[in-house]
């Protein structure tokens, strides 16, 4: 089927080309019957605008860089949720790029963004992401940028997080409230600010019960489904007694239940778990999972309309950047009931 154009347009109302395409971007020299009559002919017509020609004459491609460490995770794939429809309202479509958790895609992602003249980025880096060189590029385009969830603390530009240190005491005073003295927590190997924040949470709520913090009931590693069976079965083989486990986040604690199920250890009866992030699954599964929610949807929300207003200031660099922090909230499900 042929594909109608302004000039279709502009026969079937015998009415000049540039009048069509004047009244179809609102141009205030022409009159409100007009654009009326061309914008019910356009609908009538199926007419749709070439948005790559709209963007070369207006200099703007209302399109919005997003960069993710990854989307097989429910809560980034929530946070992009979140963003595009606050894009999609305010007329910006997103382009996504997701990092898989490497700086040197996060770099090709960002060199991607720049040489598709998007407007501007919104981005959670990778694990692998320790130096701010390649998003400084992005500040040297004089490009807006906003982050959500992992940031980096040395650029000053709007983000969104949680209170990743609230997150984990929280977890932490909950399980001790359940009676549980020997708590272990997993976490990353790797100097990530968010999971050091909920280290310190952690350790936080043991001293301020009471209880000792104990170094091998702290265990680092690449969190996954996989590493949080490999946990259980070293403390079992090792024979370290605990009665509750708080992983960094859900993949792993289900690992953990699958683990412990397997060694016919009971839930939450000897062992309480709590996971981290809220992932869809975590409801879903027997027992179901105890986990920290993040709020995913409305964090993509609030970190669009922080770039939106960032977008409409010019100067993206000249004013003190807003930065929220969201209270995170512990969902109590079987595992630690």
């Amino acid at each position: 089927m042929k594909k109608t154009t302004i000039l279709d347009i502009a026969r079937e109302l015998n009415i000049s080309f540039s009048t069509v395409s004047r009244a179809l971007n609102d141009h205030k020299a022409i009159s409100e019957p007009t654009k009326k009559a061309v914008r019910e002919a356009a609908d009538r017509m199926g007419y749709q605008p070439n948005k790559i020609a709209s963007s070369l004459r207006s200099g703007k491609s209302k399109t919005v860089g997003v960069l993710v460490p990854r989307l097989d995770v429910s809560f980034f794939s929530s946070v992009v949720h979140g963003i595009e429809a606050v894009m999609n309202e305010n007329g910006y479509s997103i382009l996504l790029y997701q990092s898989q958790e490497q700086y040197n895609k996060e770099k090709q992602g960002i060199d991607t963004f720049l040489n598709s003249q998007v407007e501007g980025i919104i981005a959670s880096i990778s694990l692998e992401t320790d130096t701010s060189d390649a998003f400084g590029a992005v500040i040297k385009h004089n490009m807006p940028l906003a982050f959500f969830d992992r940031v980096l603390p040395d650029l000053e530009v709007p983000s969104v997080t949680i209170n990743d240190y609230q997150g984990g005491f929280i977890a932490t005073e909950h399980l001790i409230k359940k009676g549980c003295k020997r708590i272990v927590h997993i976490n990353q190997y790797r100097n990530v600010n968010i999971f050091n924040e909920r280290l310190r949470g952690y350790l936080d709520a043991l001293k301020h019960y009471g209880l000792p913090v104990d170094d091998d009931l702290i265990i680092k590693g690449d969190f996954s489904l996989d590493f949080g069976r490999q946990c259980v079965r070293e403390l079992i083989s090792r024979k370290i007694d605990f009665d509750a486990v708080f992983t960094l986040e859900d993949f792993t604690a289900m690992g953990v239940v699958q683990q412990l199920k397997e060694y016919s250890i009971r839930i939450p009866e000897d062992v309480a778990v709590v996971g981290f992030a809220n992932e869809d699954f975590t409801s879903l599964v027997t027992p179901s999972i105890s986990t920290v929610d993040q709020n995913s949807i409305g964090m993509g929300e609030e970190v669009a309309r922080l770039f939106l207003k960032l977008l409409k200031k010019g100067d993206y660099y000249q004013h003190k950047p807003e930065k929220l922090v969201f209270e995170p909230s512990l969902l109590v499900r079987e595992s630690s009931k």
